[in-house]
Parts: structure tokens; C-alpha cells; sequence
């Protein structure tokens, strides 16, 4: 394990995706969210074909028992991908990101309604909290805070994404009891891409030579967004490399300003710095438990009959 190599791979990957999801924001007032969905996917695929080749892992990618459990995370992770996209061609990039930030806390309110899993006092406290910075968040658009008057639509569909994402998050974590990690990113990837195209009838669009480097670049990026992301938690704890996901703020911020001249109401920044603050805690309360756990059971005396 690496704690400062995976930390520069998790930085980089949030790094890749706000490029990724900047260039979205560039191409949607002229392409489909579909057409945009299926690029994103197919070409992201390129990347990842190479490296699961390259480590002799293509059987691992295409081998699965459960079809329908990739089916079903599949399809939420679809409408999570779309939705966030539409909010992208509504409102700023950071909003988007910052309102992305709800889904680890939705998540732990789903482990405990869907998988049964044993929430204390400690975490609901933080997803009540980071409910809060939420509410904060969203209070300039439903205000009507945009020029556009599309601010509180694109509002809601980012928060409409970042619940999609959470369940989509519970869904991996039943795929991972009998799954590998290769054959979930393939078969995701792979179904969105299949999604993406179904959506050509409703009227895709010829892009312009410049947008189908965007859209090939959007697919390359996400494809190495999600290398990146693997990478980092194969060289370092989750507890370690987690926390650095919120360095997309910042990304997103700087290319917020930068490319759209955007920058977010002060109670968005507010929000944000709420519910970063409640996921922090969140995967501080993880790493403690964790660590419990593994002294318990240090402590456990053997049985049986060698003891």
C-alpha cells in the first residue's frame, strides 16, 4: 500500500472527471443527452479494454453470474449519468458538483433501509446534517437565482442524479459478494453505452468536427477517470483516498470560473462546505468502526480444539 500514490491518483481522477464533465457543459446546448450518455460510455470503454488486456483480466470483465444484477445497476447508473448531464446544461458546474457531494450520505440511508446494515446515532446525525447543507444548497435556485429560470429544474435533476447514484452505490455492493471489480465497470459501461445509442430515435445530431473531439475526449476521459479511481483504491485505504474526492470542488470551481466566467452564490459554497463537512465525518466514523472491529476481533480467544 501507498497512502501519497493513492491520494495522487484519487486527486487526478477527480481532476479527469470535472474536465470530463466541463466539456459535457460545452456540448449540451447542441448535443442530445443521449447522444452524450453514449459517448461517454462507448468510447470510455477503449481505455478500459486496454487495461484489462494489458493485465490479462478480459475473461474476469465478460464473466458474470448475475446478468440482471448488472441490468439493474446498469439502468440506475444510466439515469444517474443522464440526469447529472442535464443538470450540467442548466446550472454551474460547481452546483452540479456540489450537489453531487449528497449521494455518499443518501447511500448510508440506503445500506441501512435496502441491505439491512447497522446505522448508529453517529452517522444518521451526519446524513441530518448534510441534509441541511443540501437544503442550503438549493435555496438560491428554488429561489429562482438564475437568469435563465432554469435554476431550480437543473437543481433538482442534480439531486435527482445524486440519489440515482446512491442506489446505483448499493447495487455494486451487492454485485461485489460474487462479482469482480472488472466485470462490474465493464457491463456498466457497457449497458450505458447500449442505452445511450437506444436514444438515437429520438432525434440524435450530426456534431460539428470540434464537438466529436468533445464527445470522443469526453468518453477517453471518463475511461480514465475511472482507472484513476481504481487505481487509488488499490494502492491505499478507502479511509485514506476517500476524503480527497472532494478536491472536485475545487476543480470544479477553477473551471467553473475559468471556462464559463461562473461563479456559485455564497450559500451554495455555504451548503457545500455542510455536507463536505457531514461525508467527512462519515468516512472518519467508517475508519473508526473498522478499526473496532478489527480489535474485537484480536481479542476474541481462540476455539476449538487448538486452543
Amino acid at each position: 500500500m501507498n497512502a501519497l500514490r493513492g491520494i495522487a491518483l484519487q486527486v487526478g481522477a477527480t481532476f479527469v472527471f470535472t474536465v470530463m464533465s466541463a466539456l459535457v457543459r460545452i456540448v449540451s446546448d447542441r448535443i442530445p443527452t443521449g447522444e452524450v450518455v453514449f459517448a461517454r460510455s462507448f468510447f470510455a470503454l477503449f481505455p478500459l479494454l486496454a487495461l484489462l488486456a494489458f493485465r490479462g483480466e478480459i475473461s474476469a470483465a465478460v464473466r458474470t453470474a448475475h446478468p440482471v444484477g448488472h441490468i439493474m445497476r446498469g439502468t440506475i447508473g444510466v439515469f444517474a449519468m443522464a440526469s447529472s448531464f442535464s443538470a450540467l446544461a442548466l446550472i454551474p458546474l460547481a452546483d452540479v458538483t456540489a450537489i453531487s457531494f449528497t449521494a455518499p450520505l443518501l447511500t448510508v440511508a440506503l445500506a441501512a433501509l435496502m441491505l439491512g446494515e447497522k446505522v448508529h446515532v453517529y452517522r444518521w446525525s451526519a446524513v441530518f446534517v448534510g441534509l441541511i447543507g443540501v437544503v442550503i444548497m438549493l435555496w438560491p435556485h428554488l429561489g429562482g437565482g438564475f437568469a435563465s429560470g432554469h435554476g431550480s429544474l437543473g437543481a433538482l435533476i442534480a439531486l435527482f442524479s445524486a440519489a440515482c447514484t446512491a442506489g446505483a452505490m448499493i447495487q455494486v455492493r451487492r454485485l461485489t459478494s460474487s462479482e469482480t471489480t472488472a466485470a462490474i465497470v465493464f457491463y456498466f459501461q457497457a449497458l450505458a453505452a447500449v442505452a445511450g445509442l437506444a436514444t438515437a430515435a429520438w432525434g440524435w445530431v450530426l456534431p460539428s468536427a470540434g464537438d466529436a473531439v468533445m464527445l470522443v475526449s469526453i468518453g477517453f476521459l471518463g475511461g480514465v477517470g475511472q482507472i484513476l479511481l481504481t487505481e487509488s483504491y488499490r494502492s491505499a485505504p478507502a479511509s485514506v483516498v476517500a476524503p480527497f474526492t472532494y478536491s472536485a470542488m475545487i476543480w470544479s470551481l477553477l473551471l467553473g470560473f475559468v471556462l464559463f466566467r461562473e461563479v456559485p452564490p455564497l450559500l451554495v459554497l455555504v451548503g457545500a462546505s455542510v455536507v463536505i463537512a457531514a461525508g467527512l465525518f462519515v468516512i472518519w466514523r467508517e475508519q473508526r468502526l473498522g478499526i473496532e472491529r478489527a480489535a474485537a476481533v484480536e481479542a476474541t480467544p481462540p476455539t476449538g480444539p487448538a486452543a
